[in-house]
């Protein structure tokens, strides 16, 4: 039997009580649900503020293109959340049978188009149009999604950008629960262009949270049980459902999921769970914190999106970065 700890932990880290892993008792959940809420009732707060003065509020835009339904729930997750802190919000869906021509004209109006501070192109998309092409149309003053090389550059040299959302909202989740990380060796399992890849080098970078000794690790890692189980912090950013098994997680870890995998379950009205890279109810016994799938990094990826909106909004006013 194991204890789990919640939402009085998110309490006390977001008060300032640093909370190290080494000293931890008993695991404890990193609650990406209840901090993105915090991080709404934040932003919604500012966006009154704005209100009350008399100005136009922050404006979010999506392109969808064809009728998958994840990419249809994730938008209408977008638009609930532009909802909740005030937001305006815009969701230009087009055909499947778009053309790349036509969905790059839409880009650039959008693009031109000042009642709007940020935008995304929901993705996947049809395998007829290059998504690397349309990533690269983005304006990057408007690439709230932080996909675009300008912003992806920037954030390498720890200039002012707008962060990928997945890395920055595991950032700020790490930071608002104290989680100690300098000095620490993090293993980071994947490195895509989204996640892993951006997140080895904030956490390499000298900042709080950061300061890790990082590796990254992928499929041709020799030895990859053996190096996941050395880690401090362990993030799994691989795609493959239950694929961290206890043998490879260290006592006292802290392990970081982000992979949402759809997987078959009868047992379900919607015919499917959504399942992490690690296998939960084995690893958790060992760590000292670990997030859940779902309500841990897929929150905080929608509240940084937001984030990243309010940014754009606040540069296009001609104010400059905190």
């Amino acid at each position: 039997m194991f204890i789990i700890a919640g939402l009085s932990q998110a309490g006390d880290a977001a008060s300032g009580v640093s909370v190290s892993f080494m000293e931890s008792k008993a695991v404890q959940i990193l609650d990406g649900k209840s901090c993105s809420k915090q991080i709404r009732r934040e932003i919604s707060d500012q966006v009154a503020h704005l209100r009350a003065a008399g100005k136009r509020v922050p404006h979010l835009a999506a392109i969808l293109v064809g009728d998958d339904g994840a990419s249809e729930t994730y938008v209408a997750n977008k638009v609930r959340d532009c909802d909740e802190v005030g937001f305006d919000s815009t969701v230009l869906r087009l055909d499947a049978t778009t053309s790349e021509a036509e969905l790059l004209a839409r880009v650039a109006e959008l693009n031109a188009d000042e009642s709007i501070d940020g935008f995304i192109v929901q993705v996947p998309l049809p395998g007829h149009i290059d998504e690397q092409k349309v990533t690269l149309a983005i304006d990057t003053a408007k690439d709230v999604d932080g996909f675009g090389p300008e912003n992806v550059g920037l954030m390498c040299l720890g200039l002012p950008s707008f962060v990928t959302a997945t890395p920055n909202g595991i950032m700020e989740l790490l930071a608002r629960y104290r989680i100690e990380t300098e000095g620490r060796h993090c293993v980071v399992a994947g490195r895509s262009n989204i996640v892993g890849t951006p997140l080895s080098i904030l956490l390499s970078r000298n900042s709080r949270p950061g300061n890790c000794t990082v590796s990254i690790a992928h499929s041709r890692t020799r030895d990859l049980k053996a190096l996941c189980a050395s880690a401090d912090i362990l993030i799994a950013a691989i795609g493959r459902p239950g694929f961290i098994t206890s043998d490879m997680v260290r006592e006292g870890a802290v392990v970081i999921d982000v992979g949402t995998t759809r997987v078959a379950d009868a047992g379900r009205p919607s015919g499917f769970r959504l399942a992490g890279d690690v296998d939960f109810d084995a690893v958790a016994p060992k760590c000292s914190w670990i997030t859940p799938v779902p309500g841990g990094v897929g929150p905080m990826t929608r509240a940084s999106l937001l984030q990243n909106t309010l940014k754009a909004y606040r540069r296009a006013q001609g104010e400059n970065d905190v």
